[in-house]
Order: C-alpha cells, then structure tokens, then sequence
C-alpha cells in the first residue's frame, strides 16, 4: 500500500479544556478520518477493507476486557477500538497524544484486515517468553509505523500543536513498555512510517532484534 499520496484533508475540530464531550468529539473526528485514510489505500492496493466498529467512554469496561491505564486498546475479536477519556486528557487535552491512541489502534485494525494479527497469533502461542517479547515488541513497532504513515498524509488536518521531531523526542523520552518495546524504537518506526508514507516501509518482522526490542 504505497504511492505518491496527496495530503488528506480531515475536519478534527478544536478541544475544549475541561470537556469530555469535545474530547469524544475529536476522537470521533479522527477515526473519520483514519477509516477514509486507510479505505483509500486498501482499495488502491485491490484489498478487501472494513472499518472497525469505534467505542469512546469515560469508564473502564470494554467488549474485551477493562481497559489499562493507556487510554485505549484495540479488540480483535470484536473488530473494535475501544477509547477510554482519561482525566488527564481532560486537564491537559494535548492533541497529538489524543490524535495517537486512534493512530496507533487503527494500526492494530490494518493488522488485523492483512492477517497480520493472526500470523502473529500462531507464532506466539507456542512460543518462549523471550520469544513473546519479541513477537509483541514487533507488532507494536508495526502500529507504530502504520500510525506514521497515516500521519504522513494528516498531519495538517491534526493541528498538533508540536513540531514533529518535537514530537517524536516526547516519545523517546517515555517509559519503556514490557509490551511495546523500548521508546526510542518506537519512535524510529514512527518516523520510518512518516517519511516513507506507505505500509511498505513498516516490515518490523525481518528487522534486526535490537530496531524492536
């Protein structure tokens, strides 16, 4: 799914501080604008597409589980991103952190729709722990990537209020995740996505160990 692809221009409306309903209003407004996105470029690329059914609450429960402290997951099963509004997105409603938690699930869906998800699945079940990580630590730099590249043709439309490599520092500098592999990592797939604007630039399963861990 590549190509020289024009700037996608998406309505993502302004946040109120202090308001869930505004925030809902802009998580509404991006997974708009990802299922126009990632529609265009699974038809272009002559594959079968479907949008994900999208929850957006104030609780924890979810068809799947409650939801971490994260913000947001994604259900396979249910073909469902589940999108928690967190306190702190309502005392500090940044943007790019917000546009993110539909980036990143909306990568998970494309996993799904390509298979990529249940080939993950096969390997991981009979795998090691170590061999886990691993597994895991991939897949989540290939959302990470798939995010970029979803950002490559957004970005304006966002309004993110941060300079990208603004923005991608932000990410470096956060916790490392057990699930999702180290920061810097994540960054540099987020990146990758960016600037090569197409999935093809998101193979993390053939990258060495020390790109996805």
């Amino acid at each position: 799914m590549g190509g020289d692809w024009p700037a996608l221009t998406c309505a993502i409306p302004a946040i109120r501080l202090g308001a869930a309903a505004s925030v809902k209003a802009f998580h509404r407004a991006m997974a708009g604008c990802a299922d126009r996105f990632w529609a265009a470029r699974f038809a272009a690329a002559g594959l079968q597409y479907s949008p994900p059914e999208v929850t957006i609450t104030t609780g924890t429960d979810s068809v799947c589980g409650k939801i971490t402290s994260s913000g947001a997951h994604y259900c396979p099963e249910q073909r469902t991103i589940v999108i928690r509004v967190m306190k702190r997105d309502l005392r500090d409603p940044f943007r790019m952190n917000l546009a993110h938690s539909v980036a990143h699930e909306w990568g998970h869906h494309v996993q799904l729709l390509t298979g990529v998800l249940d080939a993950q699945s096969a390997l991981y079940e009979p795998a090691s722990d170590s061999a886990r990580a691993l597994l895991s630590h991939r897949l989540e730099m290939q959302a990470e990537c798939f995010a970029g590249v979803f950002y490559s043709a957004t970005m304006e439309s966002i309004k993110p209020g941060i300079e990208w490599e603004d923005w991608l520092e932000a990410v470096r500098q956060a916790d490392e995740s057990e699930v999702h592999g180290k920061p810097g990592n994540l960054a540099f797939w987020q990146d990758r996505g960016y600037r090569g604007g197409a999935t093809g630039f998101c193979n993390t399963w053939t990258a060495r160990t020390a790109k996805v861990t």
